[in-house]
């Protein structure tokens, strides 16, 4: 499918999705900042016109990172911030984004080809060439991946860039080169900043800005018992649910060895894995079927229920007795968010950002990673005391409505975005 090719003059009304006037209304933020550049003439006075940024995005599918930026992105306002976006054409991501009135257009592969003699050339080309045709005052790349690509052409652009990284891992000294030509980063959590940090990033480049949830969309309602249901199971059924991409850093293999070990204990208990695997390596193909022989073996096959990839995360979400997280490495874990906005209870290893979300016994209950006795131990804890379940639930959802809330990310990420078009980082 080819990109959707849209106009500069045309790409605010398709964020607003109005046709009034160019004039902009001009918020109380932005009238606190009367230094801001970007200012239009109408009727002998002067309006703010919103920042115009380009987002990159490195894949067309829908993981934790496309899901906060598509939650940011249809809480800010378009007087403010004027967005136009580009991805892989494959992939549900297109469709997410337009669903918002969010102008898309496709990545083409052939800048993305890093394995191709001229795919330096052609990537500055490209990028000096969306920033022309749709007048962009800034270049934000969601990801690691692609922030290393941008800041790697950061020095041919007319325009200023940044980036987010969403991830915990040891970086080359090529990756470190690239990520600080960049004006500034966000780092999803304190413990993704400081892992920049103590690889060479430099202090004043990177700063923390939490992923937010919407209260509107996650919060607890009473179970209405049609996902078991769905799934041919008796109401007296208990659902422990691991959510997310499966792959080897998820931990879903330490899922199915905790299911083992609690066969016996909570014969009721069954298993929900919601997700799915995008990557074609033989060594994650054979994960992910290790993941139903471990079932299989212990004669538990029925009791693994595989959902897929599912677009009803919150009623899900209502539905089960607790949320299981096993995860190896976690920069900040959007499952987390949204099962602790929720009121699940959660049983989770305490590995990156995770313990900035949740307290061990407090909101939830945290435990070392690559350990299945200690997820079993935590799963039997709280299945054995509905009370302390409850408690656990109802403190995370209160933790979430206080910290991570949509507008406190969106809010930041606005003026994160003009202090960088504006050069006042």
């Amino acid at each position: 499918m080819r990109g959707e090719h849209i106009h500069p003059a045309q790409a605010g009304d398709r964020h607003g999705g109005s046709n009034k006037s160019s004039v902009q209304t001009v918020s109380p933020r932005a009238q606190a900042k009367p230094t801001c550049p970007h200012f239009m003439k109408y009727d002998g006075q002067q309006a703010l016109q919103p920042i115009r940024v380009g987002l990159l995005f490195e894949f067309g599918s829908l993981n934790g990172g496309e899901f906060s930026m598509l939650a940011a992105l249809s809480h800010i306002p378009r007087d403010e911030v004027a967005i136009v976006a580009f991805s892989p054409a494959d992939g549900p991501l297109q469709a997410a984004l337009r669903s918002q009135q969010v102008p898309w257009n496709s990545l083409p592969d052939s800048v993305l080809n890093r394995n191709s003699p001229h795919w330096k050339r052609e990537w500055i080309a490209w990028l000096r060439g969306i920033t022309a045709n749709f007048q962009l005052q800034l270049l934000h790349a969601n990801s690691l991946t692609m922030s290393r690509r941008l800041g790697l052409a950061a020095s041919e652009l007319t325009c200023r860039t940044t980036g987010h990284v969403r991830d915990i891992m040891k970086l080359s000294q090529g990756a470190i080169r690239e990520l600080n030509q960049h004006v500034q980063l966000v780092a999803v959590s304190h413990a993704v900043r400081q892992s920049l940090l103590e690889q060479g990033i430099q202090q004043n480049r990177v700063q923390t800005i939490y992923n937010g949830i919407d209260p509107h969309r996650f919060f607890p309602v009473p179970r209405t018992g049609g996902l078991r249901h769905e799934l041919g199971l008796s109401n007296d059924v208990q659902l422990a649910a691991t959510i997310g991409q499966i792959c080897l850093r998820k931990g879903q293999n330490d899922l199915a060895a905790c299911a083992v070990l609690l066969r016996d204990r909570f014969p009721q208990l069954h298993f929900l894995l919601v997700g799915q695997r995008h990557s074609l390596k033989t060594e994650s193909i054979e994960f992910d079927r290790a993941i139903s022989k471990t079932f299989r073996s212990a004669g538990m096959e029925h009791r693994l229920h595989r959902l897929h990839f599912r677009h009803d995360i919150p009623a899900i979400l209502n539905e089960i007795d607790l949320l299981i997280h096993p995860a190896r490495q976690e920069p900040l874990g959007r499952v987390l968010l949204e099962a602790a906005a929720c009121g699940v209870p959660i049983v989770t290893t305490n590995v990156g950002g995770t313990s900035e979300i949740l307290t061990h016994l407090k909101t939830g209950w945290l435990v070392p990673a690559a350990d299945p006795a200690a997820l079993a131990t935590g799963v039997a804890a709280l299945l054995n005391h509905p009370e302390h379940r409850q408690h656990l639930g109802s403190a995370a959802a209160s933790t979430i409505a206080n910290r991570f809330h949509i507008n406190t990310a969106v809010e930041s990420l606005i003026l994160f975005w003009q202090a960088a078009a504006e050069n006042l980082v």
